[in-house]
């Protein structure tokens, strides 16, 4: 899954992507006429709702193709930075924000649009913002206090509000269809000669908005991505018809003892319960992170046995489908679970006799590797051996 930073955009390579996006950015803004403060300005007189109809029209650009793009697998949402919330703090400045795009008709980057093409008025409106900033560090003890209440996180509206991602989607796209009928009623009334609606097509219009509209209302029902698959991986009459490769404890036990190359645990148990009994040269994740990118490298590895090891058999049997179903290969289940491992070979009670000519080849082999294991389990907890951290979120935002 995406996004395509770090693979294939390298961080070095990401710098140019990001140059020349920010080049592309700023060519629109100015053809879309946000290098006229005149027209900026016209959204608070109504005389002009072109802003308005930009940004919600980018929005809903954008809030689509997240949607879809996640729900075909093509991105991982996890890795997109969702800017942490104060509200108070971003309520007042929004109000101020909003005082200054008023007084000056510029937003902050607008403004720098605007200067690179040479107007003179929004050259004075970076200057003054770049003092704005120099006084707001200067006087930042005195409200600092407020500047950091009500944190609420890294938020999503649709979280925030208890409904789907796809219904705030829908909910998203009327108020934008709505918004854009409203606006262009205003528009030519309050400039019924030069209001920039006269231009547009009624009837195109009408049928993009329809159009839009049952987008979203497909939206609604779309499932996510990683819900879908979970809940096909999770589907008794599908789990009875995809069997799975199993490992027994006695196996995995003589792979680990022998040191084998071609081997790799991945230990989906709670992080307390890896911590306190980690196997070997294991790895601890969630399933959840199977989706995605940060582990890719490893799960892609063709030639090496990944064992899928959960505190019991049925949690392996899902890991196991849902990796399929992304694609990798290569996978067992250790049979019985953690709990049936810990019971046959690291904590053992004793070996009861099966009745047949290796019973006593398997007590002695069993009573050998619980001895090696432990140690060698000991060994795993130094900070030599520790899980790996995980890359960060892909950050970035206006």
């Amino acid at each position: 899954m995406g996004p395509f930073v770090p693979e294939p955009i390298s961080e070095q390579l990401n710098l140019v992507v990001a140059l020349l996006l920010g080049i592309g950015f700023g060519f629109v803004l100015e053809q879309a006429g946000f290098s006229s403060s005149r027209r900026l300005a016209g959204v608070f007189y109504g005389y002009d709702f072109t802003v308005l109809r930009v940004f919600f029209t980018a929005a809903v650009t954008a809030m689509i193709g997240v949607i879809l793009l996640s729900y075909f697998g093509l991105l991982d949402t996890d890795l997109i930075f969702v800017n942490p919330m104060w509200l108070y703090p971003a309520i007042v400045g929004g109000i101020i924000m909003g005082f200054g795009f008023i007084l000056g008709g510029y937003c902050p980057g607008t403004s720098l649009c605007a200067a690179a093409i040479g107007k003179v008025d929004a050259m004075f409106f970076v200057g003054g913002g770049l003092l704005g900033v120099l006084i707001f560090g200067e006087l930042f003890p005195l409200y600092k206090g407020f500047f950091v209440s009500s944190a609420l996180g890294s938020v999503k509206v649709f979280q925030s509000l208890g409904i789907s991602q796809g219904l705030f989607a829908f909910l998203m796209i009327a108020m934008a269809v709505g918004a854009f009928a409203v606006t262009t009623r205003i528009e030519r009334k309050v400039a019924p000669d030069s209001a920039p609606s006269l231009a547009f097509s009624g009837f195109k219009h009408t049928a993009a908005g329809l159009g839009v509209l049952a987008l979203g209302g497909v939206l609604i029902f779309l499932p996510d991505y990683k819900t879908s698959l979970t809940r096909k991986t999770t589907n008794p009459a599908f789990i009875m018809a995809n069997p799975v490769v199993e490992m027994t404890a006695d196996e995995l036990a003589f792979r680990l003892v022998d040191l084998e190359p071609q081997i790799k645990i991945l230990d989906l148990r709670s992080p307390d319960a890896y911590t306190k009994l980690p196997l070997p040269g294991s790895v601890n994740l969630a399933q959840n992170d199977l989706f995605g990118r940060e582990w890719s490298s490893l799960l892609s590895q063709r030639r090496v046995k990944k064992v899928l090891v959960a505190e019991d058999e049925a949690s392996e049997r899902t890991a196991y489908l849902l990796a399929c179903q992304l694609g990798y290969e290569n996978f067992v289940i250790l049979k019985g679970g953690f709990l049936d491992f810990d019971r046959t070979i690291l904590n053992s009670a004793g070996y009861v006799p099966m009745g047949n000519r290796w019973d006593e080849d398997v007590r002695k082999f069993r009573e050998d590797a619980k001895l090696q294991l432990q140690k060698m389990i000991a060994d795993n907890k130094t900070p030599a051996n520790k899980t790996p951290k995980k890359e960060k979120s892909i950050q970035g935002g206006c």
